[in-house]
């Protein structure tokens, strides 16, 4: 197999494992919403394989459904609150079993997963409040917030991302370290990469990031923070890493906020891969770059938190 069919492969492991079995052709204007949250969780059914070690427990949380992924041997102090991708319109904790429960392997530490509410029914800032209030209840049951760490996927990345604005602005404590794949902290959809990457980019079929961030945004402000982190006050954020191909349309919104968090004395590590497409961390151990990737993000977190 030629380094590029190996690639393809892996592109498509990576729609079924984190997006849904969703062919280009599916993925436009006339699609459903309801269609395309049932091709996703049926996919994510279906492609789901148990992971030694690893639990997946409902919690008791009162206000939307989350549940603990769980490993052996973890240490009880420390949590990752994770936040699901899925183009805001779709994807769930279930859904996200593969993806959180192998991220949870490599760390070692467990993390607990949340079905934030999800667009059009729902847009911005409805999943950065419901995140919020989730992050609160944690601390509530006593985690110190150093010991907690913010992660997400895409669209769960720049949820994460905008519920540190919102957790900044409300003066609550911010947790120790984040880590993002592929956030996507830009409504306004005007970094060059949407352009730039549009055939180079093998998990975003045209139109899908327009009708997506459209509803996710809504009638609101594209540029208000908690839809578009982006364009916010990115002082005093904690240590984050953030991980993206350079082959995929949503590259500029990492890098820009990268960049901005740079400049604004945040504590940031951005690694910009070569040839990789959106949130290939997550494939890890398909492929070296993966591993590698993910690795990083995992040895990262853990100097923040030993810090």
């Amino acid at each position: 197999m030629t380094a590029k069919a190996k690639m393809m492969h892996y592109t498509l492991k990576y729609r079924h494992l984190l997006k849904g079995k969703l062919r280009p052709e599916e993925i436009d204007h006339n699609t459903s919403i309801e269609k395309l949250r049932r091709d996703c969780d049926e996919s994510a059914t279906r492609f789901f394989k148990p992971i030694p070690g690893i639990s997946f427990i409902p919690s008791d949380y009162p206000g939307v459904y989350a549940e603990w992924v769980e490993i052996e041997h973890a240490p009880d102090e420390k949590v990752v609150l994770y936040f699901h991708g899925g183009g805001f319109v779709m994807g769930n904790a279930r859904s996200h079993r593969n993806i959180v429960g192998n991220f949870v392997k490599y760390l070692g530490i467990k993390a607990l997963v949340f079905d934030y509410r999800l667009a059009p029914e729902h847009p911005a800032p409805a999943a950065v409040n419901d995140a919020a209030a989730i992050y609160s209840w944690l601390l509530e049951q006593g985690y110190q917030a150093e010991n907690i760490v913010f992660a997400g996927d895409s669209a769960g990345g720049g949820i994460a991302l905008a519920t540190l604005l919102k957790c900044k602005d409300d003066k609550i404590p911010l947790p120790g370290t984040c880590a993002v794949f592929s956030p996507c902290t830009d409504m306004t959809i005007s970094g060059e990469s949407h352009i730039t990457r549009a055939k180079a980019d093998p998990c975003t079929p045209k139109g899908a990031n327009e009708t997506y961030l459209g509803y996710y945004a809504g009638n609101g402000d594209p540029k208000h923070p908690y839809a578009s982190p982006l364009f916010g006050d990115l002082s005093g954020l904690p240590p984050t890493i953030i991980q993206v191909g350079d082959n995929e349309t949503l590259r500029d919104d990492s890098t820009r906020f990268g960049e901005k968090a740079k400049a604004a004395g945040v504590d940031v590590q951005l690694k910009v891969w070569k040839g990789m497409f959106h949130c290939f961390p997550l494939l890890a151990p398909l492929f070296p770059e993966a591993t590698v990737a993910l690795e990083e993000v995992c040895q990262f977190i853990r100097k923040k938190l030993n810090d």
